[in-house]
């Protein structure tokens, strides 16, 4: 795992900055989850979005120098909202699927999770859907290697039009996030819908719990949960804040 020539900072701002949103239990309208997205401070092109520079960094060693800060800030942010005493299950951290190839992230993930005193339970690796189109025999036995150490897997944007949904039975992952496309079908007519409650069966009957993103209304959340689709996530849940916002609603 690369960490040479890592910089923490740059400008006197954090390199990476990660944004922390709510991923809600249905049933409770509680926080289950909170889900990450990492902002990077670039010296030259300002505050740049994962959609702008993970594709470009991953063909680099960038993106493993990018997951040691990623990590070590959300276990940082573990321990914060511990003493705020806030409550959730997990956080998670963005994997680059390409480090699953390799033994070493396992020790390097639970090395950083002893030396900040979290418990692997707390983190949860983000994959994206990239996952289902890696062919390395070693990526499914070092996700099952790390779930054996308490680390939770999340595969995100499943079931998009592309999206190769036999490979999923590949991969050992906990929880599936579904795109935010399957719940846009809500509602359209009884196809469609029984279209979104096939594709969360798939993922029930598989072993994963499915997450619904891009939720917006109560309704959608209602319909998902009767689809036995128990966490959602988007505007009805709340947006991405940085960690200073992320309080107690009693502190709110």
């Amino acid at each position: 795992m690369a960490t040479k020539n890592t910089k923490a900072t740059v400008d006197g701002l954090r390199a990476v900055e990660l944004n922390y949103r709510s991923i809600r239990d249905i049933s409770s309208g509680q926080t289950a989850f909170l889900q990450t997205r990492t902002m990077l401070n670039s010296p030259n092109l300002g505050v740049l979005t994962p959609d702008i520079y993970r594709d470009v960094a991953e063909m680099t060693n960038q993106a493993d120098q990018l997951f040691r800060l990623e990590l070590i800030q959300a276990l940082e942010a573990n321990n914060t909202f511990y003493e705020r005493e806030i409550n959730f299950n997990w956080l998670s951290v963005y994997l680059p699927v390409r480090l699953l190839r390799e033994k070493r992230t396992i020790r390097f993930a639970s090395d950083y999770a002893a030396r900040y005193q979290v418990p692997t339970s707390r983190i949860c690796f983000e994959l994206s859907e990239k996952l289902l189109t890696e062919n390395d025999e070693q990526v499914p036995v070092t996700i099952q290697s790390m779930r054996n150490l308490g680390f939770h897997f999340m595969l995100t944007n499943f079931g998009g039009t592309s999206c190769p949904m036999m490979r999923l039975s590949d991969y050992p992952v906990d929880f599936v996030m579904l795109s935010p496309e399957v719940a846009n079908y809500i509602g359209r007519g009884e196809r469609s819908d029984n279209a979104v409650r096939s594709i969360i069966s798939f993922v029930n009957d598989i072993g994963s719990e499915p997450v619904a993103d891009g939720v917006f209304n109560s309704h959608q959340a209602e319909m998902l949960y009767s689809f036995e689709c128990s966490y959602c996530a988007g505007n009805l849940s709340g947006k991405y804040m940085t960690e200073r916002y992320i309080k107690r609603k009693s502190d709110s």
